[in-house]
């Protein structure tokens, strides 16, 4: 993406019941497993409470029909609510991600030079600056879902949500090695690319970059939250350890012996985990920001889209993603769509659509590269830009779509995304 890109962990979160990985993701990838039945068991220490506080101070048994005993009964446990506002929220950044690497298809197109065609360089350029929330957005699902919508709750929970990424991760990034290989465009051998995106991301699966930080995030912040449920997650802590240590260690082998080693793009920076924890804070909020907020959220919402155009345009392209500019647009898009009411009747949709949103972001860029990057055309006057740009999105997104969605019914989620 820029890619969570939209990502498999929220998916246990969005949803009541976790299914098996094979089933469509209540927000982009596989199935879900209900957090409703990760709930603790009966040795779980309450919330705040240590581990050890339940040794300490043993009871007497209540007396059978005693009232003690009547209240110590297990109360019903409460149904996990689902967050359609989070499947909404998934589905535009997913279509968003989409919408910025068409446009930067024009802008390619035209070389990043307004005198190489106008209607196409500002059409690339407005697109791009309106839809650079989406990579923070992503972020902010994954916060909040590992935080607060869907805490593992075993290290095995993490190990599952982990794979459930990895694996369509890597098949993606297989598939497309071996398409641009078929189109000759591998810059070096398939092996040598293959073997470098262990590390890092490879083209022509550039827009997978954002999976190599989304699930280092998950780890960090999945290992704090069972380390708060008193638990030792020492897998999870190792696979910590080896993914901070991984860039110094080759470095290391490099200047010891000379070897040329890959890149390591296994990492996040400061502004990503920010964006995670910041989301977990937003998208926890118990009810929708006030309709008397949202004309403002709006128009600052613009104002950042105008000066990111500007910077995009007048200062560099592209804009980091840890600008003030692209954080106060996401944090206006969050704000306006948290909590947001989906209708019922548009319900099972936002869901189907959310569940394939993995695997359309997994799979658009071929699109982008076949259809957009052929056809586009840096002389196309205002009036062909209006046509081609809708139609190419409109073709984009419907077959990245439904393509996901037809190998969700064909039970290949797990490997697809």
């Amino acid at each position: 993406m820029p890619t969570n890109t939209p990502t498999d962990t929220s998916t246990d979160a969005a949803t009541t019941a976790e299914t098996p990985a094979a089933q469509p993701p209540a927000a982009e990838t596989p199935a879900t497993e209900t957090p409703a039945a990760e709930s603790p068991g009966a040795e779980s220490p309450a919330a705040g409470e240590p581990a050890e506080a339940r040794a300490t101070a043993p009871t007497p048994a209540p007396a059978p029909g005693s009232a003690t005993m009547s209240a110590a009964a297990p109360a019903p446990k409460k149904e996990r609510e689902h967050r359609f506002d989070i499947d909404l929220l998934r589905l535009i950044a997913s279509c968003a991600v989409i919408v910025t690497h068409t446009c930067a298809a024009l802008i390619h197109a035209v070389d990043q030079r307004r005198s190489a065609g106008e209607p196409v360089y500002w059409a690339g350029f407005l697109g791009d600056s309106a839809t650079s929330f989406a990579v923070p957005v992503f972020f902010a699902i994954a916060g909040w879902a590992v935080v607060a919508g869907a805490p593992p709750k075993t290290s095995g929970r993490l190990w599952q949500r982990l794979i459930r990424n990895t694996v369509p991760m890597f098949v993606w990034t297989a598939l497309y090695l071996l398409w641009a290989w078929a189109r000759d465009r591998n810059e070096d051998p398939i092996v040598d690319l293959a073997v470098d995106s262990l590390f890092d991301s490879v083209e022509p699966a550039y827009h997978l970059w954002f999976m190599y930080a989304y699930l280092p995030i998950v780890v960090m912040l999945g290992f704090v939250v069972l380390l708060r449920a008193g638990q030792r997650p020492w897998g999870i802590g190792l696979l910590l350890l080896a993914l901070a240590g991984l860039g110094p260690a080759l470095t290391t082998v490099h200047e010891v012996t000379g070897w040329e080693t890959p890149r390591v793009g296994w990492g996040f920076g400061t502004y990503s985990v920010i964006y995670a924890i910041g989301g977990a804070f937003l998208l926890s909020a118990a009810r929708p920001v006030p309709g008397h907020w949202r004309w403002p959220l709006a128009g600052t919402a613009l104002a950042a889209v105008a000066g990111i155009l500007w910077y995009n345009t007048d200062i560099h392209y592209v804009i980091p993603n840890a600008h003030p500019f692209v954080a106060v647009l996401s944090v206006c898009v969050v704000l306006l769509l948290v909590r947001v009411r989906v209708p019922e009747r548009r319900r099972a949709l936002v869901n189907r659509l959310a569940n394939a949103a993995l695997g359309a972001y997994l799979v658009h860029v071929i699109l982008v590269e076949e259809l957009v990057d052929r056809y586009v055309e840096p002389d196309l006057s205002v009036g062909q830009v209006a046509f081609f740009l809708p139609a190419m999105l409109a073709v984009t997104i419907g077959v990245s779509y439904a393509a996901s969605l037809l190998w969700g019914r064909l039970g290949l989620r797990r490997y697809l995304g």
